[in-house]
């Protein structure tokens, strides 16, 4: 067993050509990746046909996910369906939204808008991010409890 950092990332076909960049760039940071796909092109396909499968893999197995579509919104909606998901969106603007989801909400999946961010813009967002860290703190601790209680 690997003590590897994992993550599962997933698309559809707005965020096909993203995805294989960033499954490129973070294999070269070392961690390792879970492609829940599409592996190719199909036009018509649909994102929770993908989307969802790969934040049940990482929310089961404690691991965090980056999913992709033109703006990230639908993908963000269908991840957090997923009981035990906190998923955010980013497509762009200030870095501290992202710093901020993790440290307040203790998000496990980032949606990006593949649309709105340029490759530089999504290696900025994708370190910003798995940079950041759970805080802790009870204030955010209760918030996330109560999440959690409304789940089950």
């Amino acid at each position: 067993m690997s003590d590897k950092k994992t993550i599962h990332l997933a698309t559809d076909h707005a965020g096909l050509e993203l995805k294989d960049f960033i499954k490129k760039y973070l294999t070269e940071l070392g961690l390792l990746i879970v492609d829940h796909g599409p592996s190719e092109l199909v036009a018509d396909d649909d994102y929770p046909d993908y989307v969802i499968p790969a934040v049940e893999a990482a929310v089961k197995s404690g691991e965090l996910a980056i999913v992709l579509g033109g703006s990230g919104q639908g993908e963000a909606i269908a991840a957090n369906k997923v009981v035990g998901a906190r998923a955010v969106v980013y497509y762009g603007g200030s870095e501290e939204i992202l710093r901020l989801s993790r440290q307040h909400n203790n998000a496990n999946v980032l949606s990006l808008g593949a649309r709105f961010l340029t490759h530089d813009e999504v290696v900025n967002a994708i370190k910003v991010w798995l940079a950041s860290d759970y805080t802790n703190d009870n204030r955010h601790v209760r918030r996330l409890e109560k999440i959690a209680n409304y789940e089950a």
